[in-house]
């Protein structure tokens, strides 16, 4: 363990190395000066290093957070007499004037050195080049503020990082904030205020950040903007100390010891009044060692004062920040570490998504063409099997999402293909009698059946093709999706290898598609009428008979019911006559109970009627939309009905053969007889049990088909397609060309992963 001075250094070394990477990620322990404008921050500062080195002025002066290092050397130190080519005056790029100042032409031309040799200043932005004359650090300031804010009085959160290297300074580290102000003035932004107030708030809001609250003493407590801003951050106050400046301009007779003393407004960290130089002194230069003396003998002489006058004056301030300092850096170390090691464990697992740090040459890019080709191979095939690491949740992909081509799109178009939708009775009847010739026949002709199921298996082509084409498609996605992190590093190979297998897999879909237009060809080519599943024609006539049969049988049944409900109809139309009466709301109780009982007798005779609808209902209105309805074709009875019904529902039974094939209008056709009806039903049912038997092996082959001809096949394939077209030491070189922007992102990853290597080490030397 280091000793404790060693820890501001350390402190600082990691500032340093966190803002040569541009890097902000690390909360380093940090003393933040905040107060209102002419609070005596500046006064403070330069007490602190012994040196007018701050611009003064009116308005906002601090428009850019200075990053202030105060390093305390020894009187031999080497960093004394390291050397420095001072000969050669370095161009300030930053300035537009490039002018020399006096001591730059004095030591140029005359060889002219300081007296003092073991104080100055460095920026970081200036890396070499030390300021050994503190009015050029002022004048640095100033440049560098207005090269990066401009000169409108605007302000930038970027930093100035200045270090004081003195044997008279304490280590300490402090961060000097803009002033806060309430009204913007002359060129200052309408929100100057909100402006200054968010970047005080970025740096004060860190939790290792210890906040040094400047108050004038002149000022009610109760209205400092440095403590309203302190608390809204530390509202326990337990991180913030309070500076009272100016304690010699307070009113005769008013003293700030109840301040001082904690009671007013309690702070863990307590409270510190200083008297600030006069601008008088400033002005006859006055030096920071008289007035640091005279400010210790305003404390010790104070009536009210002297009883704690050891604890008040900006030489005890100097020393309570750097005790304060240096224990607030002890406790936060080992955080610190800590946090380096989870930043460098994730640096490290970024700079593995952009491929390493690994530098390719002529002797391994070889090895790693293979080894990219060899990891999309296996993507490919991994994403087809299910067991790739990074599936999906969100949606289907790779092979469940081919599972479910199979057997729910794939599937569903089958079942939805009806066998005769485009079949009508009449395309039946003339395939029937065009199969016979001019002869009539004794049978059903078997060449009809095959003239006519042949195109109806036909119709299974078109889902059959779509299914080929969905599952090419899917392999296309998963083809594009096979990239890696590691191969996005070479966007040409990337592009190649989807390109190859882009290729092999439009090689393939032809020849199955081919393949599943011949299976459809195969079952055209011979209808097996022998299939164990198909139906027997005998079968198929013996039901088809007792089914007419049975129909005939109900039909014969009704005449009687109508000639009764005839009958009732013309005595209700003649009653309704003799009362001149528009409506049927005249008729009597007594021929309703006769017409009601006349539908129970007829209902009671035949059983199978009781669940029609009646004929009083019927003409009473209670359900005029509805008539008697035998498979789609609707029949609503007239009064005024003549002749034989048992005729009319024969002619229906033809009609309703008629329609089932979908044709409306064929008055033209000659009407069929019964036997011819009895062969077009027939056929009808052959055609939807073959076609039926084909759609079952459809189904069952095409996806056997396409995983045999085009995953699979694509699957065992591909590797060695990939070898074969690209693993050649002419394309290498294109192949291995990296991606500008990503090549770029690992450079700062690298970066950053040495930079917190090197952050850790400086740490690691003192824990």
């Amino acid at each position: 363990m280091a000793s404790l001075e060693d820890l501001i250094p350390t402190a600082n070394k990691l500032q340093d190395v966190m803002y040569d990477a541009g890097i902000d990620t690390l909360d380093l322990p940090v003393l933040a000066v905040i107060g209102s404008q002419s609070s005596g921050k500046s006064s403070i500062l330069e007490t602190l290093v012994g040196k007018d080195f701050l611009p003064r002025g009116t308005g906002i002066v601090t428009r850019r957070p200075l990053v202030l290092q105060l390093n305390n050397i020894a009187t031999n130190s080497p960093l004394i007499n390291q050397h420095h080519d001072e000969d050669e005056i370095p161009t300030d790029q930053n300035n537009d004037n490039n002018e020399l100042t006096l001591e730059d032409h004095l030591r140029k031309n005359q060889g002219y050195e300081p007296t003092q040799r073991n104080e100055w200043g460095e920026f970081l932005h200036l890396p070499g080049r030390r300021f050994y004359d503190f009015r050029e650090i002022r004048n640095e300031i100033q440049n560098e503020t207005a090269r990066i804010a401009g000169k409108n009085k605007g302000i930038s959160r970027i930093p100035i990082n200045l270090k004081v290297f003195s044997p008279r300074v304490l280590n300490l580290t402090l961060v000097d904030l803009p002033g806060i102000t309430k009204v913007p003035i002359g060129e200052q932004p309408a929100d100057i205020e909100k402006q200054i107030k968010n970047l005080i708030l970025e740096y004060v809001a860190k939790p290792n950040c210890i906040i040094l609250a400047v108050s004038p003493a002149n000022v009610d407590l109760v209205n400092s903007e440095s403590l309203k801003l302190a608390r809204e951050v530390d509202p326990h106050g337990r991180r913030t100390i309070g500076v009272i400046t100016k304690m010699d301009l307070m009113d005769s007779g008013t003293n700030a010891l109840d301040i001082l003393s904690g009671k007013l407004y309690p702070l863990k960290l307590g409270f510190v009044g200083v008297v600030n130089r006069s601008q008088q002194d400033i002005q006859s230069n006055r030096s920071v060692e008289e007035a640091l003396d005279n400010e210790e003998a305003f404390f010790v002489r104070h009536p009210v004062y002297r009883t704690i006058s050891t604890r008040c004056g900006t030489r005890y301030l100097a020393k309570l920040l750097n005790q304060i300092l240096l224990n607030h850096i002890r406790e936060k170390l080992p955080d610190i570490k800590a946090r380096l090691n989870t930043l460098i464990g994730q640096t490290e697992q970024e700079l593995q998504t952009y491929g390493g740090t690994g530098v390719i040459t002529k002797e391994n890019r070889a090895g790693l063409v293979l080894q990219l080709m060899n990891k999309f191979a296996a993507r490919f095939v991994s994403s087809i099997e299910g067991t790739s690491s990074d599936i999906s949740t969100k949606e289907l992909c790779g092979g469940a999402r081919i599972y479910f081509i199979y057997n729910n799109i794939f599937g569903s178009s089958l079942k939805s293909i009806s066998p005769t939708e485009n079949l009508s009775t009449r395309d039946i009847q003339t395939a029937i009698r065009n199969s016979t010739g001019p002869r009539p026949s004794l049978f059903v002709p078997e060449l009809a059946f095959d003239l006519l199921v042949k195109p109806q298996i036909h119709l299974l082509l078109e889902p059959s093709e779509r299914c080929v084409e969905l599952v090419y498609e899917e392999l296309m996605k998963i083809c594009h999706n096979c990239g890696s992190p590691e191969l996005a590093r070479y966007p040409k190979l990337q592009a190649k290898l989807i390109e190859v297998v882009s290729e092999l897999l439009r090689e393939r879909l032809g020849p199955t598609r081919s393949y599943v237009e011949s299976l459809i060809e195969i079952h055209r080519a011979y209808i097996n009428t022998n299939h164990p599943n198909f139906l027997s024609a005998t079968e198929v006539m013996a039901d088809i008979v007792d089914s007419k049969k049975t129909r005939r049988d109900q039909i014969s049944k009704k005449p009687d019911l109508e000639d009764a409900r005839h009958s009732l109809a013309k005595d209700l139309a003649k009653k309704q006559n003799e009362d001149s009466s528009p409506t049927l709301t005249s008729i009597s109780d007594a021929d309703r109970i006769r017409l009601s009982e006349t539908s129970s007798d007829d209902d009671e005779k035949d059983p199978s009627k009781q669940s029609k609808d009646s004929f009083l209902n019927y003409f009473f209105g209670k359900d005029q939309q509805r008539g008697t309805q035998l498979n789609g074709f609707t029949e609503s009875y007239s009064l005024d009905t003549k002749g034989d019904r048992t005729t009319e529902f024969l002619d229906f039974d033809n009609l309703q053969l008629n329609n089932e094939g979908g044709q409306q209008n064929e008055e033209h056709m000659p009407q069929m007889n019964e036997r011819e009806q009895l062969e077009c039903e027939l056929i009808r049912r052959l055609i939807v049990s073959y076609f039926g038997i084909v759609r079952e092996m459809i189904q069952d082959q095409v996806p056997k088909a396409v995983m045999c001809l085009l995953v699979n096949f694509s699957k065992e394939i591909i590797q060695n397609r990939l070898v074969t077209k690209l693993y050649k030491e002419a394309l290498f070189e294109d192949l291995l060309m990296e991606d500008q922007n990503l090549a770029q992102d690992r450079q700062k990853c690298v970066k950053l992963l040495e930079t917190y290597k090197a952050a850790s080490n400086i740490i690691g030397d003192i824990l």
